[in-house]
């Protein structure tokens, strides 16, 4: 069993997509529980994160990984118990209003599904109104919103105030990221992080939902 998980986490980490399925359908069928498996997975997930920090991965490879995260999970997910899929929490992600482009909020969201997160994809030009009931709805304490172009600033700054608006600012924590993103735009919008990728988008989640 053990060295079933190391291979899918090898396997992972290694960015082997044509090995994937066929791993995890082997260790599945030889009695491996499925939340191991999404362990293995996840910790792979970890290796691509430090080669990423370390300059050996690149944005190409993230987007690889992403996406042999999504196939996993489409093979694991009627296998697992829900809880098991959202037990780091509830993340609210969207490209705000009058943005469309949605490769960086895919990929976070695959990442974070991956590392356990339960993720609520609200789409592409998405309004306040929206997001506002999202987070009623689910109950969700942190959002991440993707913004690329410079002019769609403006709508990070629209949603923040509906949260305020609703009473949900003090509870709900903020994340943007996307190519026009800055720390000081952050600032000047009023949210909580700056995501520069989407591995540094799940270590911000990770401290926005431990806390």
């Amino acid at each position: 069993m053990g060295d079933m998980i190391a291979r899918i986490t090898d396997a992972t980490a290694g960015l082997e997509m044509e090995r994937i399925p066929s791993l995890l359908q082997e260790a599945l069928q030889a009695g491996v529980q499925p939340f191991e498996v999404l362990g293995a997975l996840s910790a792979g997930m970890v290796k691509v994160g430090d080669l990423f920090s370390e300059g050996k991965y690149y944005l190409v490879d993230l987007v690889l990984a992403g996406q042999i995260m999504k196939e996993a999970l489409e093979i694991l997910e009627p296998r697992l118990a829900v809880e098991s899929l959202g037990g780091k929490g509830t993340v609210v992600l969207g490209t705000v209003k009058g943005d469309v482009h949605d490769i960086g909020k895919n990929l976070v969201a695959n990442m974070l599904r991956g590392c356990g997160f339960r993720v609520i994809d609200l789409g592409v030009d998405v309004p306040p109104e929206k997001i506002v009931e999202a987070l009623k709805t689910s109950g969700a304490r942190a959002l991440g919103l993707s913004v690329l172009l410079t002019p769609m600033v403006q709508s990070v700054a629209d949603t923040v105030s509906a949260l305020k608006a609703a009473g949900l600012r003090d509870r709900v924590k903020i994340a943007i990221g996307g190519a026009c993103t800055t720390p000081e735009l952050g600032r000047r919008m009023g949210v909580d992080a700056v995501g520069r990728d989407p591995i540094e988008a799940v270590r911000i989640f990770e401290s926005f939902l431990a806390e």
